[in-house]
């Protein structure tokens, strides 16, 4: 009998596969060059790998043992993502909500920095699209605690596998993957 979490995770990597893997010259938001690029956004802002990662990502929280309150990371890739695991939380409860991370405080309004369910106090893991060097997560780990949040880990849709996990797991951070790079692009990503 096929495990359904294996079957979830083959569709997830087949729609980041087709979708999201881009070859060419690239320079990623590290300033990294690279022959590929992962633009997550087809798959994270597609209606099924909006559910596939709302399942696989609820999943990977609850079986790494985290009970957040809330979801989120540095808009924009973090915002689907985040987006997917609380509405996979109204199927299967405690219901978990969605934040973001703007990546400058607004000039008009509040002038908040971080929109959306986020309350301080609130224990959190902090959502990525793609991990290359760490930066992204490590900036909104870094606005979440200002603000009194409490980051249980970080959750990511593919790992690059560039030194971004290690330099999270140095800053004390746990790290829970769905996909990694050699799994959608091949073992010579």
């Amino acid at each position: 009998m096929t495990d359904p979490r294996s079957a979830t995770r083959d569709r997830l990597r087949s729609l980041l596969s087709s979708r999201s893997v881009l070859f060419g010259d690239f320079v990623l938001a590290s300033g990294r060059r690279s022959t590929y690029y992962i633009d997550c956004r087809r798959t994270t802002m597609h209606a099924e790998g909006l559910d596939l990662i709302g399942q696989l990502g609820l999943e990977a929280l609850r079986r790494r043992g985290w009970a957040p309150d809330m979801v989120g990371g540095l808009t924009l890739g973090a915002d689907p993502v985040a987006c997917a695991v609380a509405r996979a939380s109204c199927e299967v409860p405690p219901l978990i909500s969605a934040f973001t991370v703007r990546k400058a405080a607004k000039a008009h309004g509040a002038g908040r920095r971080i929109e959306g369910c986020f309350e301080p106090g609130a224990q959190v893991v902090v959502t990525e699209d793609v991990i290359t060097t760490g930066g992204s997560a490590l900036e909104a780990v870094r606005v979440i605690r200002e603000e009194g949040g409490i980051v249980l880990g970080v959750l990511a849709v593919v790992d690059r596998d560039e030194g971004g996990r290690a330099a999270l797991e140095a800053a004390g951070l746990a790290v829970e993957v769905l996909v990694t790079v050699h799994e959608i692009v091949g073992r010579d990503a």
